[in-house]
């Protein structure tokens, strides 16, 4: 890859680590950093969708027919 072509990835590759850092930083703000540290400390994990459980189990039962 040619010099400048390497120049301007990294440039642009910057800018999006920039972007990114600012739209964290004011979701953080507008959600009062509750739902990134719910997700950080896993308090979604436990949590199970039983509806989609039981479509899945569901379609297992109606191919086995």
């Amino acid at each position: 890859m040619a010099e400048p072509a390497k120049q301007m990835a990294q440039q642009t590759e910057d800018r999006l680590d920039r972007l990114a850092h600012n739209i964290r930083a004011k979701f953080d703000k507008l959600a009062g950093g509750r739902f990134r540290e719910n997700l950080t400390e896993g308090r979604f994990a436990d949590q199970v969708d039983h509806g989609v459980d039981k479509g899945r189990d569901d379609a297992r039962r109606r191919r086995r027919r």
